[in-house]
C-alpha cells in the first residue's frame, strides 16, 4: 500500500468581497511531490486560494496547516521584482548560505597550513563537515545552475549585468520566477507562470518542472503545458472545489463523465419525484389514502439531488462578409525592424485564401511588428507587404491598445458600431455582448476597471462587428480561461475567412495552423502543417550529436573531479609536509643519541658496557638511515 504524506491541508476554506462569495467549504491537501493544476472560469478564486495556501491572505472561514519548517515559493501573475542588483546579483542571493560556506572553506584550508597537531585535527574536522554541507547544497553546481535556469528562460548573456530596475514587465516576472526555481522551496505555487513565455522557453519551463522532486500548485491557460505538468486538477467552479486524477485531459474527460452521470441522477430523481406527486395527488382523498400519505412523508424526507450546473461559455461568432481574392497577402523584398535595428528579412510569401498561418518566434523578435506592417501601421525598413484584392482585415491587438480606457463596455460597442456605419442600438450591443459573458451591471464597468480575461472577451466582441475576412490576431487567447479558449478555437476552425495570428499555444496552434512561419535568428521560414509538423521537420534537420565532443554536463562531470582531485592532492601535501616535520625531529633525536653514545666510549668504560654501547650505537644508526631515506623520499615527492 503506497502511504504518502501531506505537507499542507486546507479546511473548509471560505471567502467573500464585499456582498460576493468566492468560495465555500474548500477542503484538498498537498501531497509530497505532488504537481497540481488549478483551474477554473476567470474569477472563479484561483489567485485567492493560492495566497492562501500561501499565508498572503487569511480566509474568512476555515484554515490551512502546513507542516513544521514548510518552505513555500509564491510567484504571482505580476511579481515584485526590485532591486539594486544585477540580474545574476539577484540570483546569488538564493545561495547566501552557499556563498558563507565557501568562504569559511577558504579560511579553514588556510587555517590547515598552520595549524599542528590536535589543533589540525580540529580544524580538519570542521573543514570536512563544512564541505559536507556545500556539497549537498550544490556549491559546486550553483554558478552553473544559475546560468542553465537563466539561459532556460530566456536570459542572454549580456544580460545577466543588466539592473533588475532596468528589466521589462515580462523580464522581471521571469527573472523572479528563475529565483524561485533555484531557491527550490518545499511548495511551489506558480500563478499563471506561462504568460510571458515564448515557445521555446515554455518548453524548457516544461522539462524543468518534470524533475521536479517538490510539490507544485500551478495556475495555467496553456492546455498542453497542464497536460505535461499535472498528475492532479483542482477544479473551482460555482464556489466549490472538485478534485481529479491525472493531467489536464483527464480531468476533461472525467468531468464530463461526472457531469453526465450527475444530470441522470437528477432526470431520474425528478421523474421519481413527478411520479409521486401523481401518485399522492390522485389518492391521497381516495381508498389509499395511507399509502398516499406514507409517500408524502418519504418524499419530504427525500435528499435531494442539485440540478447539475454548467459554466456560462463564450457564444462567439466571427464571420466574413465579403470574400476577398485568391492571393491574401504577399511580401516581397520585405525587411522588419526600426531605423536603428533590423530584426528579420522575410522571404517573398504569398498568402491565399482560406489558410491559417501561426507566426512564431521568441520574444522580442518582431512578431507583432510584422502584424502591423501587414496593417499598414508601420513602415518596413525595405521591401513591402501587400494585401490582396478586396481583403478586409481585422486586427486584435496584443495589449488591447485599441480601448479606450475611459469608456464602459457599453459605450466602447456602442461607438465601435457607429465607426462602422452600423445602426446604433443599445438592445443590440448589450445583446451581442451578452454572448461575450457581459451581462447587467457588468455593461457599465469603465475598460480601466476590467480584468485581462474580461478585456480580451471585449476585444473579441468588437472583432465580431467588422466583419473582416482575414483576421491578425496577436496572442489571442491571454488571459482567456481555458473554456473560452477553447470556444474561441471551435469558432476560429469555423471562421470563413483568412488567419494570421501570433501565439505561444501549441494546442491552439496545432489546431488551427495550415502554414507555420517561424522567426529563427534573422530570417523568417515558412513551414506547412501545424506546430507537431513543425517540430518534427526541426528535429529532422538537426545535425547528428557529435560522440566525441564531451557534452556540458561530462565537462562539468570532469570539472568537478578536478576539483576533488585537487582536494586530495591538498591533504596529501599536508600529510607529506607533517610526515617531514615528525621524521626531522627524530632525525634530531638520533643524532643526539649517537652523540651521546660516543661520548659515552670515550670516557672509557668496562668491556660489558662497550659491547651494550656498540650495539645500541649500531641500531641508532640504522634507524638514522631510515629515516633520512624516508626523509628524502618525501622531498622528492
Amino acid at each position: 500500500m503506497l502511504i504518502t504524506m501531506s505537507i499542507l491541508s486546507a479546511h473548509n476554506l471560505g471567502k467573500s468581497f464585499v456582498t460576493q462569495q468566492v468560495f465555500r467549504d474548500v477542503t484538498v491537501h498537498v501531497d509530497k511531490g505532488a504537481r497540481v493544476a488549478l483551474v477554473g472560469t476567470n474569477g472563479s478564486g484561483k489567485t485567492t486560494l493560492l495566497r492562501m495556501l500561501a499565508d498572503l491572505e487569511r480566509p474568512d472561514t476555515g484554515h490551512v496547516t502546513r507542516r513544521r519548517g514548510l518552505r513555500i515559493g509564491y510567484l504571482p501573475q505580476i511579481p515584485v521584482f526590485e532591486t539594486d542588483a544585477t540580474l545574476y546579483q539577484a540570483m546569488l542571493t538564493v545561495f547566501d548560505e552557499v556563498l558563507a560556506l565557501q568562504s569559511e572553506l577558504r579560511e579553514l584550508e588556510t587555517a590547515l597550513g598552520l595549524a599542528q597537531g590536535d589543533e589540525y585535527d580540529r580544524t580538519l574536522a570542521r573543514y570536512d563537515q563544512a564541505l559536507q554541507r556545500f556539497e549537498q547544497l550544490g556549491g559546486y553546481d550553483y554558478e552553473i545552475e544559475i546560468r542553465r535556469v537563466l539561459r532556460g528562460l530566456g536570459f542572454d548573456q549580456d544580460e545577466l549585468d543588466m539592473p533588475c530596475a532596468h528589466l521589462s514587465g515580462g523580464q522581471a516576472t521571469r527573472g523572479a520566477l528563475a529565483q524561485l526555481l533555484l531557491s527550490r522551496p518545499d511548495l511551489l505555487l506558480l500563478d499563471e507562470p506561462t504568460n510571458h513565455l515564448d515557445l521555446t522557453t515554455l518548453e524548457w519551463l516544461e522539462g524543468y518542472l518534470l524533475h521536479w522532486t517538490n510539490s507544485l500548485v500551478v495556475v495555467a491557460h496553456d492546455r498542453r503545458f497542464l497536460d505535461k505538468i499535472a498528475t492532479e486538477v483542482w477544479e473551482l467552479s460555482f464556489l466549490k472545489l472538485e478534485t481529479y486524477t491525472g493531467n489536464y485531459s483527464a480531468y476533461v474527460q472525467e468531468r464530463a463523465e461526472r457531469l453526465e452521470r450527475r444530470r441522470r441522477e437528477y432526470e431520474a430523481q425528478q421523474e421519481h419525484i413527478a411520479q409521486t406527486e401523481e401518485f399522492i395527488r390522485r389518492y391521497i382523498a381516495g381508498q389509499r389514502t395511507k399509502e398516499a400519505q406514507g409517500r408524502r412523508k418519504r418524499l419530504e424526507r427525500l435528499e435531494r439531488v442539485e440540478r447539475p450546473q454548467e459554466e456560462r461559455a463564450v457564444r462567439m461568432r466571427l464571420q466574413a462578409k465579403l470574400r476577398g481574392g485568391r492571393v491574401v497577402l504577399s511580401t516581397h523584398s520585405l525587411t522588419v525592424g526600426y531605423p536603428a535595428k533590423a530584426l528579420f528579412r522575410c522571404p517573398d510569401l504569398e498568402m491565399e485564401r482560406g489558410e491559417r498561418v501561426a507566426l512564431i518566434g521568441p520574444n522580442g523578435s518582431g512578431k507583432t511588428t510584422f502584424l502591423r506592417i501587414v496593417l499598414g501601421q508601420v513602415r518596413p525598413l525595405t521591401g513591402e507587404s501587400r494585401l490582396g484584392v478586396k481583403v478586409r482585415p481585422g486586427y486584435y491587438a496584443q495589449a488591447r491598445e485599441e480601448l479606450d480606457p475611459t469608456r464602459s463596455v457599453l459605450e466602447t460597442m456602442l461607438d465601435r458600431q457607429a465607426a462602422l456605419d452600423q445602426p446604433v442600438h443599445e438592445g443590440t450591443a448589450r445583446n451581442i455582448l451578452a454572448t461575450y459573458l457581459f451581462t447587467g451591471e457588468d455593461v457599465f464597468k469603465e475598460v480601466n476597471v476590467l480584468s485581462g480575461g474580461e478585456r480580451s472577451r471585449l476585444a473579441l466582441a468588437l472583432l465580431s462587428l467588422d466583419g473582416a475576412n482575414l483576421l491578425l490576431l496577436d496572442e489571442p487567447t491571454n488571459h482567456l480561461d481555458l473554456m473560452s479558449q477553447e470556444v474561441l478555437e471551435g469558432v476560429l476552425s469555423d471562421f470563413n475567412g483568412s488567419l494570421l495570428f501570433v501565439s505561444h499555444d501549441r494546442s491552439f496552434i496545432d489546431a488551427l495552423a495550415t502554414q507555420v512561419w517561424a522567426v529563427e535568428g534573422d530570417e523568417l521560414r515558412a513551414y506547412p502543417g501545424n506546430y507537431a509538423d513543425y517540430l518534427a521537420m526541426q528535429q529532422a534537420a538537426e545535425p547528428a550529436p557529435d560522440a566525441e565532443q564531451p557534452t556540458a554536463k561530462r565537462q562539468e562531470e570532469q570539472r568537478r573531479q578536478a576539483q576533488r582531485e585537487e582536494r586530495a592532492q591538498t591533504r596529501a601535501e599536508r600529510q607529506r609536509q607533517e610526515q617531514a616535520l615528525a621524521l626531522e625531529a627524530e632525525v634530531d633525536e638520533l643524532e643526539t643519541h649517537l652523540a651521546a653514545i660516543e661520548h659515552e666510549i670515550a670516557q672509557g668504560v668496562g668491556p660489558a658496557r662497550i659491547a651494550e654501547l656498540g650495539h645500541a650505537y649500531a641500531q641508532t644508526e640504522q634507524r638514522l638511515a631510515e629515516c633520512l631515506a624516508a626523509w628524502e623520499q618525501l622531498l622528492a615527492e
